[in-house]
């Protein structure tokens, strides 16, 4: 079948109605996932489709949500949970780390907490200082939390995916200058690995390193770069943990050179 071209917003919703068809344990909640905006348009229809017992809003306190999360994966869910903003997630860290992250290791790897966790990054919309933090780096430093940042609708689609069936705990960070962005999506259901970045471009001369909204900014570089003989490789740290380094010492081997956007 043919890929279409998708919005990233769609893509997420997309993914998640998918994902909710093919097991009845995966539940979505979060601020705003019912109301009538439906987060951007990302939550648009779940509550129609599969019920209030799996598609609910919830009280404002990110860390008891965060801590809900936790418990209802260890009871046989597969929770969705979104943050409208990743400043205020910051309220969930003691969930995060001594909770979510840790709890394989505590069972030395004999129980799994299946828990994806959507943070949305609102920078240079006019959110202010306390509402536009990217802090994806922050958050690589925790053991046992996978972080993955897609840059396009195809990622979009596969990530979510792939963060809503696996058995860790998985960071999905959007930016929000991405939501309004179209890419070729395929119809059907698909994941992508959650071990290594991927590389967009080839090339000889430089190697570009990025990440979400840096990497059409890196693009839009390249081209520039390519109408001046210089052919730059892409690599998009779409999963950015576990870090996968390979690619890039691959590619800064044969360029010689390096750029990194974040």
């Amino acid at each position: 079948m043919k890929p279409r071209n998708l919005k990233f917003t769609e893509a997420i919703n997309e993914a998640m109605i998918l994902s909710m068809k093919r097991q009845k344990n995966i539940i979505c909640y979060g601020l705003g996932v019912d109301d009538p905006k439906r987060i951007f348009n990302t939550t648009k229809n779940l509550k129609e489709m599969f019920g209030s017992k799996r598609v609910f809003d919830v009280p404002t306190s990110e860390n008891a949500l965060t801590g809900i999360g936790i418990g209802s994966s260890l009871n046989g869910l597969r929770p969705v949970i979104v943050h409208q903003r990743l400043d205020f997630f910051l309220y969930a860290m003691d969930q995060l780390i001594n909770g979510a992250a840790k709890w394989s290791y505590v069972f030395g790897g004999a129980r799994s907490l299946p828990l994806t966790i959507r943070l949305i990054i609102g920078r240079g919309w006019g959110q202010g200082p306390t509402h536009s933090q990217s802090l994806q780096s922050l958050f690589l430093h925790i053991p046992g939390l996978k972080v993955v940042m897609p840059s396009n609708s195809y990622q979009a689609k596969g990530l979510l995916n792939a963060a809503i069936f696996d058995n860790n705990p998985v960071l999905y960070l959007e930016h929000r200058w991405l939501h309004n962005t179209y890419s070729n999506v395929p119809k059907k259901f698909y994941r992508l690995a959650l071990d290594q970045p991927q590389t967009l471009k080839k090339g000889k001369d430089l190697t570009i390193v990025s990440m979400g909204y840096m990497t059409n900014e890196s693009i839009i570089a390249d081209k520039i770069l390519r109408s001046h003989g210089i052919q730059s490789e892409i690599i998009d740290m779409c999963v950015m943990s576990p870090l996968n380094l390979t690619k890039v010492f691959n590619s800064v081997k044969k360029t010689g050179h390096l750029l990194v956007l974040d």
